[in-house]
C-alpha cells in the first residue's frame, strides 16, 4: 500500500492539534484514541485500534509527573498505525516499530519543552516591562511550536516511509521480524505489571483472579470480561458505601447515654 498525499495531510494535522490538546484534555493523545484514527486515516482501522490498544496498556504505569518526559506512545501508535497499514505486516509488526519511535520521540520531547523556556522567559520580560499586549503572542508562538514538535517528525517520517517502510521490510532478516513482533507481545505485559505495582492489588487477588481464569481457560471474549469486571466494581462500590452506614449506625448506639447522655 502506498500513502496518498491526503492521508500525509490529515495524519500530521491530527498530530499538530492533538498534542496542543495535550495541554488542556489529554484526550487526543491517548494511544488508543491516536491508533483509530490514524487507522481510520489509513482505511484499516482494526490494526490502528489493535496498535493503539496494545500501547494504551503500556502507557498504563506511565506518567509524566512535575513535567518530566516519558516515551511518546501517542507518536508511535500513529506511525506504527500507518507503517503495519503500509506493510501489510500486520499490528505486530506496527508494535514492535512504534516503540523506538516512542524512544526516539522523548528526546524531541525535551527539545520541544527546551524551546518553550526560551518563550518562558520572553514572557517575564514582558511582565516586567508592562508590555501586555506581547504576551498573546508568545503564548501562542510556545502552543505552535509545541504542535510541530510532533507535526514535523511525523510528516518527515511518513514521506520517507512510503518507500522506506517498504524497502527494510523486504530486506529485513527474519530474526529481527520475529522479535519485533515477540517484543510487541510482551510489552503489554510489562505495562500492566507497572500498573498492578501501584494498585491495591491485593485485596482485590479474587477478581484478578477469576478475570484470568475466564479469559485463558473458558476463552471468554474481553467484552465478557469487562461486564463481569463493572460488575464486581458496582458490588464492591456498595460494599464500600454501606461501610460507614454501619460504623455511624453502630458508632450512635454505644454513645447513647454516655458522654453527652448522662440524663
Amino acid at each position: 500500500m502506498h500513502l496518498a498525499a491526503y492521508q500525509i495531510i490529515l495524519i500530521t494535522v491530527y498530530a499538530f492539534i492533538a498534542i496542543n490538546d495535550s495541554l488542556i484534555s489529554n484526550t487526543l493523545t491517548q494511544p488508543a484514541i491516536a491508533g483509530m484514527i490514524s487507522g481510520m486515516i489509513m482505511g484499516d482501522i482494526k490494526t490502528g485500534l489493535m496498535v493503539g490498544g496494545t500501547l494504551q496498556l503500556m502507557r498504563l504505569g506511565i506518567a509524566a509527573f512535575g513535567g518530566a518526559s516519558v516515551p511518546d506512545y501517542f507518536t508511535g501508535a500513529v506511525l506504527g498505525t500507518a507503517f503495519a497499514v503500509i506493510s501489510g505486516k500486520g499490528a505486530e509488526y506496527g508494535i514492535g516499530l512504534a516503540v523506538p519511535v516512542s524512544l526516539l520521540m522523548l528526546q524531541l520531547d525535551v527539545v520541544a519543552r527546551f524551546c518553550n523556556v526560551y518563550l518562558l522567559h520572553r514572557v517575564d520580560k514582558a511582565i516586567d516591562n508592562m508590555q501586555v499586549n506581547r504576551i498573546p503572542r508568545f503564548v501562542l508562538s510556545g502552543s505552535f511550536l509545541w504542535g510541530l514538535s510532533r507535526a514535523i517528525p511525523i510528516l518527515l517520517m511518513l514521506l520517507v516511509g512510503d518507500a522506506a517502510v517498504t524497502t527494510i521490510t523486504e530486506n529485513t532478516p527474519e530474526w529481527l521480524m520475529t522479535g519485533l513482533k515477540t517484543a510487541g507481545g510482551v510489552l503489554p505485559v510489562v505495562g500492566v505489571a507497572i500498573l498492578l505495582r501501584y494498585l491495591p492489588t491485593k485485596q482485590y487477588i479474587p477478581y484478578l483472579l477469576l478475570g484470568f481464569f475466564l479469559a485463558a481457560y473458558l476463552q471468554v471474549p474481553m467484552l465478557g470480561v469487562s461486564i463481569i469486571g463493572v460488575v464486581a466494581a458496582m458490588l464492591v462500590f456498595k460494599r464500600d458505601s454501606e461501610k460507614p452506614m454501619a460504623q455511624s449506625a453502630s458508632g450512635s448506639e454505644t454513645l447513647e447515654g454516655g458522654f453527652d447522655g448522662d440524663e
